[in-house]
């Protein structure tokens, strides 16, 4: 009987082996597929020159939440675009928010026709976020909205590249990729890696098979009309994966989310092993909140962890350690042609020794987001119900 369960843990052990090993081969047809478009994209848009229709105003709205790495260079990257007509709101929700002495400098450097600083206190929702965009909201401008964390450093052509698909009155929102970068601490790298090789490549593949819709809120453009049509921020003021609940209420309207081949940096800002822990198991229960179902099918593409598994199972005999060896050797292969041809990470392939412990942690932060109902954004614990909505811990939630 015990040598029957064997067997059968072994095969079930295989399973997500070999459909890792296959999803990986996949993922890099999808960046071969990505930087052809960017590259058909980079073609047009020089084609278009002098013809494309006049650029309309812009309103960046930036939410601040404290003073983070390499704040000044971020926040000053909104401030030196490559736009004609654009106005950058920072947002801060208390007049002693330690980000504020470098807003007000940044808008004393750029003018108030540029620069914008919200203090704004506002809680119509849980989520810190949105609650922080609905004050800088009433600062803005401009009917072309563009939504930037406060961790996203961006070049010279972003706005132009974000806003071009709105063109299309068939549009209501746009949003690029990111990508993790400026990582220092072991624990910020493998930080960097889950970003770049597995949650970056995901949406990638997703992108260029079209297996699943997403909107990527750290840079997505969208009309205040077309915000106000789905509810405003309002809306979405109680969700923990905000920007995905206003993609689908977009699509519901009748609207395309497009995507952009294009790539932000997002800076890696952790300050302890703690931190990376109950950061990487918020970003796997964002998932679940948003495809659960989908969430729950990647452990059938889990290749090392189940790896591991098998040749654990087997005592490290030769077949086992064979198998362990093949599904890490495919595993940090394709890792790295996805980081150094299709993201061009060097950061990340200098981490990539990294890539094996952040791919068995990662069963541990996908059970957890199974099991754990509460989540951890800032610092503050909320209960995640069943519809992906944030609740304060202090509340009973709704189910």
């Amino acid at each position: 009987m015990a040598t029957i369960l064997r067997h059968t843990l072994e095969w079930l052990f295989l399973v997500p082996v070999i459909g890792g090993s296959v999803y990986a081969l996949l993922c890099l047809w999808a960046v071969l597929r990505f930087r052809l478009q960017a590259r058909a994209r980079k073609a047009a848009n020089a084609a278009a020159g002098a013809d494309a229709a006049p650029w309309p105003p812009v309103t960046i709205l930036k939410p601040i939440c404290g003073m983070e790495k390499r704040q000044e260079e971020n926040l000053r990257s909104a401030c030196t675009q490559d736009y004609p007509d654009y106005q950058v709101v920072f947002s801060v929700q208390s007049d002693g928010d330690p980000a504020l002495p470098l807003l007000r400098k940044l808008r004393q450097e750029f003018g108030d026709d540029r620069v914008s600083v919200a203090v704004e206190s506002f809680r119509t929702g849980t989520n810190g976020k949105v609650n922080n965009m609905i004050g800088g909201l009433r600062h803005a401008r401009h009917d072309v909205l563009v939504i930037s964390d406060s961790d996203v450093l961006l070049k010279p052509d972003y706005l132009k590249a974000i806003v071009a698909p709105l063109d299309d009155p068939g549009v209501g929102c746009a949003c690029t990729f990111y990508k993790a970068a400026h990582a220092d601490a072991w624990y910020e790298k493998v930080e960097l890696l889950t970003l770049n090789a597995d949650f970056i490549t995901n949406v990638l593949f997703a992108h260029a098979s079209g297996a699943s819709k997403f909107c990527l809120g750290a840079s997505a453009a969208i009309r205040r009309s077309t915000l106000e049509e789905i509810g405003g921020l309002e809306g979405l003021s109680d969700y923990l994966v905000e920007d995905y609940e206003m993609g689908r209420r977009v699509w519901e309207h009748g609207k395309k989310v497009v995507t952009v081949p294009y790539f932000v940096d997002t800076v890696v800002d952790l300050k302890s092993p703690s931190a990376w822990w109950n950061h990487q198991v918020y970003w796997d229960q964002n998932t679940r909140a948003a495809r659960p179902y989908a969430f729950l099918s990647t452990a059938l593409i889990r290749s090392v962890p189940f790896a591991f598994l098998f040749a654990a199972l087997r005592l490290a005999d030769p077949a086992g350690l064979a198998v362990l060896g093949g599904a890490m050797a495919l595993r940090l292969l394709t890792a790295a042609g996805v980081l150094g041809w299709g993201l061009r990470d060097r950061e990340g392939l200098r981490a990539l020794w990294l890539l094996p412990f952040r791919d068995l942690s990662s069963l541990g932060t996908w059970l957890l987001a199974f099991t754990r109902r509460t989540t951890v954004w800032r610092g503050a614990s909320f209960v995640l119900t069943k519809d992906g909505r944030l609740v304060d811990t202090e509340r009973e939630p709704v189910l």
